[in-house]
């Protein structure tokens, strides 16, 4: 075979070793000295190893074009911006005992050939000299690891913090330390002139008061801290899809886990939204791996959530429990939203086919979450929303999901949204295969994941819809006396918004099992900063308005209490959520109820007729008559501690609202 000058070898005449013909090449026919070598791939251009791994990444270009100059891109345009937004992280960061901020530096420490020639001095920003003597903390560069990608943040959790692992589903499992929930004991607010008037204090409220100066004091030691590390994460993103009424918020901290789930549930900016972020409204230091002082006024542990709503800022001392970042901000939100006239719900909520909106209001096990994620409805979010002048719209941009239990066949949409991107809390897996034991509680029963709401196949984004239709309060009743479904009008809504009712199955030590009740302030009580009353009336005035209609939904017992009677299939219910949807259930018989007073349907499509009166469940009158007195006994005296409180300039309301509790 000849060769054919392209380069190619070929069998020439000649003889190697052991008879074998010699291969020759086009090159070695025109110089025979020359080496032999596959020549029709060009050879990587780079001299070392560290050339090769720099070729291996691109630089981000700007996608959008510099103000003053349309439809073009600067040469310096990036540096400049680079070098603003870590002049703005450099103020974040800036002890208040002091009048610069740190050095900061944009990049990975461990990658020091990557890092930008330039940083943010605290000269380019401030003229003035420092009152104090300066520090060795003021003499290093802390690097700015800014809105990172989830890739890359997986990187550096896998790299640097211990219990960080990629699961077989792809997302990556990490441990929260030894807090594995909220600490609503250790979470402060502060008391000033403003709040002591607006916010709610004493008994029943989640606020407990701490004051300016010890503020102060538990801030500098976060911001001392993150200062004194090589590397912090920031996130700059938002809140509320609403973008009349986003809230721009920073959040600092010293983990890639924290800044991971913060990536997926708040709000991801685009580039051109970053581009102009410039300030934020709010600012988080979450500085969760040290301690607070317990020698600090107001301090009762190792722990601190500090909120300082005058400053906008958080504090996070003693706790690396992701879900504090989360629900501070909802705490923000609570009080920021209603003095736009927005307002702020602890709340699932979905919207049909034709545009009608429901919202899903639940304590914990009312099933909450199985019953606004529906197949047949766009999901606009799980949890927090704001319902304004142009409609309703999801506070957050992710899902915040129990795992506990979890399965394909149960839950095939939060099963199918843990994939990479996502955040594992506190789940066991196998060595090996790192296969997720769901079931498996040695660390916590609170495991949870944290993934962008695109995860879920039908999310409606933007993730905002119009005004709803039908308002559900969800009640887990335990004692089985509350009808799987009761119509209520305005002053009724907001009594039940009020309650937050729910009961829980408690164990006592010799083996006996009773309801408990439990009543959080309009469905989440931790959360909420003013009286419950100013978001009831709120809420009333809006489904006045907006012409919305009220439930109340028993997803509990049937028959008898915890013990003796059924828990309500899960069917029938979903049968219900049905007919609320699509508004027969309106067009229905309905008669009234003793003691509680509500409106109950005579028939359901799909639902036996039997049970939509409890009192027809009970084989014994007398004892469901004994337990419905004794659970209205119970909702009197959770609702005294709201009923010398007046809203508006008379009390008409507040009388309606009471007048509107059961009646024995």
């Amino acid at each position: 075979m000849a060769a054919n000058g392209n380069g190619e070898f070929s069998f020439g005449k000649g003889t190697a070793r052991k008879g074998l013909a010699k291969i020759q090449t086009a090159a070695s026919q025109k110089k025979q000295s020359a080496i032999c070598h596959d020549d029709s791939t060009p050879p990587v251009k780079a001299q070392t190893i560290d050339e090769l791994h720099s070729l291996q990444k691109k630089r981000s270009a700007p996608t959008t074009p510099i103000k003053g100059t349309p439809g073009s891109f600067s040469p310096v345009s990036e540096e400049a911006r680079q070098k603003q937004q870590l002049q703005s992280i450099s103020a974040s960061l800036a002890s208040l005992t002091r009048e610069t901020g740190p050095k900061v530096v944009r990049g990975d420490p461990a990658r020091k050939a990557e890092t930008p020639k330039f940083a943010a001095d605290p000269s380019d920003h401030f003229s003035f000299t420092p009152t104090i003597s300066v520090s060795d903390s003021s003499l290093k560069f802390t690097h700015v690891l800014y809105n990172l990608s989830p890739a890359e943040l997986y990187e550096q959790a896998i790299k640097y913090e211990q219990g960080s692992f990629i699961a077989s589903s792809g997302a990556l499992a990490t441990l929260s330390g030894a807090k594995t929930g909220r600490s609503p004991r250790d979470k402060r607010v502060v008391k000033d002139e403003t709040t002591e008037h607006e916010l709610w204090w004493g008994k029943g409220s989640p606020n407990i008061e701490m004051d300016e100066h010890t503020f102060l004091v538990n801030r500098e030691r976060a911001v001392d801290y993150l200062n004194s590390l090589d590397k912090v994460f920031v996130n700059d993103q938002f809140l509320n899809w609403d973008p009349q009424n986003r809230v721009k918020v920073r959040i600092v901290s010293a983990r890639a886990y924290h800044s991971l789930f913060m990536h997926n549930m708040c709000i991801r900016p685009t580039p051109e939204e970053l581009e102009n972020f410039g300030t934020p409204d709010f600012t988080i230091y979450n500085a969760g791996q040290f301690p607070c002082n317990r020698y600090t006024h107001y301090m009762t542990s190792s722990t601190s959530i500090d909120l300082n709503l005058a400053r906008r800022e958080m504090v996070i001392l003693g706790t690396q429990y992701a879900g504090e970042m989360k629900k501070g901000l909802f705490g923000v939100m609570h009080y920021l939203m209603p003095k736009r006239q927005i307002l702020s719900l602890h709340s699932g909520c979905n919207m049909g086919k034709d545009g009608d909106v429901a919202l899903f209001f639940g304590l914990s096990g009312t099933g909450k979450t199985t019953l606004s994620t529906d197949h047949n409805r766009y999901l606009i979010g799980d949890d927090e929303h704001c319902w304004g002048d142009n409609g309703v719209s999801n506070i957050e941009g992710g899902c915040y999901a129990k795992c506990i239990d979890l399965s394909r066949e149960k839950e095939p949409d939060i099963w199918n949204a843990i994939k990479f991107g996502a955040v594992l809390e506190n789940v066991v897996f196998d060595e090996h295969t790192r296969e997720v034991d769901y079931s498996d509680k040695s660390v916590t029963e609170n495991t949870r994941a944290a993934y962008p709401i695109e995860y879920i196949p039908n999310a409606k984004i933007p993730c905002v819809g119009p005004h709803p239709k039908n308002v559900i309060l969800l009640a887990c009743d335990a004692f089985g006396v509350l009808p799987p479904v009761s119509k209520l009008n305005l002053a009724q809504t907001m009594y039940h918004f009020i309650s937050g009712y729910t009961a829980l199955v408690a164990g006592t030590e010799d083996g006996i099992k009773e309801p408990t009740a439990t009543f959080s302030a309009c469905f989440g009580a931790a959360f909420i900063m003013l009286h419950p009353t100013k978001y009831a009336a709120m809420l009333a005035e809006k489904m006045q308005k907006h012409g919305a209609t009220g439930w109340l939904v028993n997803t509990g017992w049937s028959g008898g209490s915890y013990g003796c009677g059924s828990r309500i299939k899960l069917p029938y219910t979903r049968k219900i959520i049905d007919a609320i949807h699509s508004g027969s259930l309106l067009n229905a018989n309905y008669k009234k109820t003793d003691v509680f007073g509500v409106e109950i349907p005579t028939e359901v499509e799909g639902v036996p007729s039997e049970i939509l009166d409890p009192e027809n469940t009970w084989a014994d009158k007398q004892a469901y008559k004994e337990t419905l007195l004794k659970l209205a006994g119970l909702f009197k005296r959770n609702f005294e501690i709201f009923t010398n409180y007046k809203i508006g300039k008379d009390n008409k309301l507040t009388e309606e609202i009471l007048a509107a509790g059961p009646n024995f």
